[in-house]
């Protein structure tokens, strides 16, 4: 959901769009990798927990999943030049990529937790819901 809100928040880009598309994903993704990583570790200390290296890694790893969801779609940027996309469908192509990641890492997680498939079902069709929701903004903040 990240990247899909930063696809359709990054208004106007300048001189080097894809460029700057694709660095505002990663480092829209790892800055809030290192908040998350920050909250966890510092909610650590609060509970008395001694912060060592390890403890260090396994928060790191575990919250790895936010900076590696922002990493297709700004493949999917970086390539659009050789699918013959503008800028345009370049943003296009990048918010699909992220709402259909949104819904994939979804029902993955669901499938992990042991969800039965109709719960699976229901946690893709939620997320494509509130994919489809930024693609409605989107549409209405830039036509």
């Amino acid at each position: 959901m990240l990247a899909a809100s930063v696809v359709i928040g990054a208004g106007s880009l300048g001189a080097f769009p894809r460029a700057e598309l694709v660095l505002l994903l990663l480092l829209t993704g790892v800055v809030f990798w290192l908040a998350h990583v920050h909250a966890q570790l510092f909610g650590a200390r609060l509970a008395q927990q001694a912060l060592d290296r390890r403890v260090v890694l396994h928060v790191c790893r575990h919250e790895w999943p936010i900076l590696k969801a922002a990493v297709p779609p700004a493949v999917a940027v970086a390539v659009s030049p050789l699918l013959g996309l503008d800028v345009e469908g370049s943003v296009w192509l990048a918010l699909c990529v992220a709402v259909a990641g949104q819904v994939g890492w979804s029902m993955a997680a669901a499938r992990r937790s042991g969800a039965t498939p109709r719960l699976m079902a229901a946690s893709a069709a939620v997320n494509l819901l509130l994919g489809l929701l930024i693609v409605a903004l989107k549409l209405a903040l830039k036509g």
